[in-house]
């Protein structure tokens, strides 16, 4: 497996292209993603998202016209997908397939589980695939989501941290912003932000 990344739009949100097996699976094509994602991609079998917000969905429906491929979304953050408060120019999208909580899925021969951890907002999810583990803006390298943004909630981000605590896997996680961490190295922090939020 193959991991690519680039930061993209003013926020700096990490669009990843996952290759398998002369397959890609996109992620989270953010504000200006198209371009270096069709340079990239030779095979592409599905567009994913962690969760609904602007800078992760900003180029799903131009990559789902261009590709002609399968967008999969957490259902809980559709509504964030078809319009934005902060950014109303957001160009709308829509899932073909809405992943409703935890959900292991085949997408062509290929296992994709995602796990549901909301808080940041309605849908936010991990993505696991293969040996990597893609954390959107559940967790960061030393840091969490945002738990103060319209739809985001408190108490669903505390267990949420709790359900995570208790994970057994250790795997690189790969984050919407910023460096790579892992399993472990997060676990570690749990307690802290537990007192936080």
């Amino acid at each position: 497996m193959e991991i690519l990344k680039r930061p993209m739009g003013d926020y700096q949100t990490n669009c990843y292209i996952v290759k398998i097996d002369d397959k890609e699976i996109i992620i989270d094509p953010g504000m200006g993603a198209t371009e270096w994602v069709m340079a990239n991609v030779k095979n592409p079998i599905a567009i994913l998202n962690t969760h609904g917000h602007f800078d992760h969905v900003w180029s799903n429906s131009e990559l789902q016209s261009q590709l002609n491929i399968p967008l999969y979304s957490p259902k809980g953050d559709i509504v964030l997908m078809q319009s934005s408060t902060w950014m109303p120019e957001l160009p709308p999208s829509t899932p073909d397939i809405a992943v409703d909580g935890d959900k292991t899925l085949d997408i062509s021969g290929i296992e994709v589980k995602f796990h549901h951890f909301p808080g940041h907002c309605p849908g936010c999810s991990m993505i696991e695939i293969g040996d990597a583990i893609f954390s959107g803006d559940f967790l960061f390298e030393g840091s969490i989501g945002r738990w103060d943004f319209p739809y985001s909630n408190a108490e669903s981000m505390r267990e949420s941290l709790q359900k995570f605590a208790k994970w057994t896997i250790d795997k690189p996680l790969y984050p919407g912003h910023g460096n790579p961490t892992s399993v472990r190295a997060e676990q570690r922090n749990v307690d802290y932000w537990l007192r936080i939020v």
